[in-house]
């Protein structure tokens, strides 16, 4: 799921993103660097070629700077695929379109580090025996399509479910998932999880990244009520040992950490 715009207090770090360009300019420096002697030699370097030794040199770097492995692939690819795609001829209202939808759909991930993440139906099944009895509320942080609160709202319809989200898209897909599911106990807001009073719940879920965790923790204590419950999908946070853990069978062997505030 992809989580909330993170508060600007808490961005000291230069988003991955903007170190990743600044490698690739400095790999396109390096295979400059070492095309000119080739050329002068009367070796020529093709353009595929270039951008392969472009994309070799970013990743080495990005391995150096500690980047995420996925960032690795994007940085061995990206300029291979430049240039593949500028051979290709497309008309730019493909390009341009393409763009758009990356951004409907991912919106600030490039701020948060959080890709859209969505729970498996394990994951949800998993959680239905962890709500209150009698009525209770549920907010979803980083809600992404919408999966958690339509699937527990068709299980507990006691319950009154909530979720927020920063994305455009994954939130225009959740609010018809629900409209047209026809259940009314659950609402899909769009914004930011730090603009919300977790207070007014009885439990919090987020399945969010590593990166914004301490600060989730850091608001989770500050509103959630004496009783309320906090549960984590796969990460947990440093400062703090879960209460209890549930182990899900699903492909990815997630792991649900819960904190009940005291």
């Amino acid at each position: 799921m992809t989580e909330p715009l993170l508060a600007p207090a808490r961005q000291r770090r230069m988003p991955p993103i903007v170190v990743a360009l600044l490698l690739q300019v400095l790999g396109a420096a390096l295979t400059v660097g070492t095309a000119y002697p080739l050329a002068s030699a009367g070796l020529t370097m093709p353009p595929l070629g270039a951008a392969f030794m472009t994309g070799a040199y970013a990743a080495i770097l990005a391995r150096l700077a500690r980047l995420d492995t996925w960032w690795l692939v994007i940085q061995l690819c990206f300029a291979p695929l430049v240039v593949v795609a500028s051979a290709a001829s497309l008309p730019p209202w493909i390009w341009i379109t393409l763009f758009m939808a990356l951004v409907a759909i991912y919106w600030s991930t490039f701020r948060t580090q959080v890709p859209l993440y969505l729970s498996s139906i394990k994951v949800r099944q998993a959680l239905v025996p962890l709500l209150p009895t009698g009525r209770f509320t549920f907010m979803d942080v980083g809600s992404g399509v919408g999966g958690v609160l339509t699937d527990l709202a068709a299980s507990r319809s006691d319950g009154e479910y909530h979720g927020i989200e920063s994305a455009p898209f994954p939130w225009l897909v959740s609010w018809l998932r629900i409209r047209t599911g026809g259940h009314r106990n659950c609402h899909a807001h769009l914004g930011s999880l730090w603009n919300q009073d977790l207070s007014k719940y009885d439990v919090v879920f987020a399945y969010l990244s590593p990166v914004p965790m301490a600060a989730l923790w850091a608001k989770v204590q500050r509103e959630m009520r004496p009783g309320t419950m906090f549960i984590s999908n796969s990460f947990t946070i440093s400062a703090a040992a879960p209460d209890r853990v549930v182990q899900v069978d699903d492909l990815h062997q997630s792991r649900l950490h819960i904190w009940t505030r005291r």
